[in-house]
């Protein structure tokens, strides 16, 4: 039988750390002097830190000399580190240690595939680093989801094959890239938006062991 890898993204899959995203981009908007909602930052989901900054700016219509650009990124930044060195195992979305602790015990090979440049430090803080073979995040790639290079590498770093990988995510740009990895998609959200996932939950509360059974045998 071929190995089957797991990879997991993070924001919003494993921790909702979006919510100190948000707030760090919103107070980032407020020194700017202009407003920035919940539902405009349902278009940093999935998107570098750059990107988001530029459409930011573009939401505020804000021009920025690239000293402004870098400083502001940077300050983004530390305002949400603040947040995240406060987070504990609470932060951990329901049931996603079951979910780990029984591909664990089935040894099947787990990858993480985030664009977070914070992805270790936080997995840390939650107590789960120890679940995953190997960390693939924005400090290891230079191309975005949807392009697939985070999840290819991670792919190879678990020594198996793309199209014998599942990846969970909650962002379009992330299924997206799954699928351009010829991987199998698993939409952790609302199945409206994540249309193109292969199969779709809420959370993983609705996913039951039999079906993780069903994905290492495949």
């Amino acid at each position: 039988m071929n190995k089957t890898g797991f990879i997991f993204d993070l924001d919003g899959v494993i921790v909702d750390t979006a919510k100190y995203h948000y707030l760090a981009w919103k107070n980032l908007a407020e020194e700017l002097g202009f407003e920035f909602t919940k539902e405009q930052n349902e278009l940093f989901k999935g998107v570098s830190r750059k990107r988001c900054l530029e459409i930011l700016l573009d939401i505020g219509n804000v021009t920025a000399s690239k000293q402004d650009f870098d400083r502001w990124m940077i300050e983004k930044n530390e305002d949400y580190l603040k947040y995240i060195e406060k987070m504990d195992e609470s932060e951990i979305l329901p049931e996603v240690p079951r979910v780990l602790k029984f591909l664990k015990q089935k040894q099947v090979p787990i990858a993480l595939g985030s664009a977070s440049k914070n992805a270790r430090p936080i997995l840390e803080k939650v107590k789960l680093l120890s679940y995953f073979d190997t960390i693939v995040d924005g400090n290891n790639v230079t191309k975005a989801k949807p392009n697939p290079e985070v999840f290819l590498i991670a792919a190879r770093e678990l020594e198996v094959k793309p199209e014998n990988c599942v990846v969970f995510e909650d962002a379009v740009a992330g299924i997206q890239a799954a699928n351009n990895a010829k991987m199998k998609s698993i939409g952790i959200g609302d199945a409206k938006i994540l249309t193109k996932a292969k199969h779709n939950f809420n959370d993983f509360t609705e996913i039951s062991s039999n079906f993780l059974e069903s994905l290492i045998s495949e």
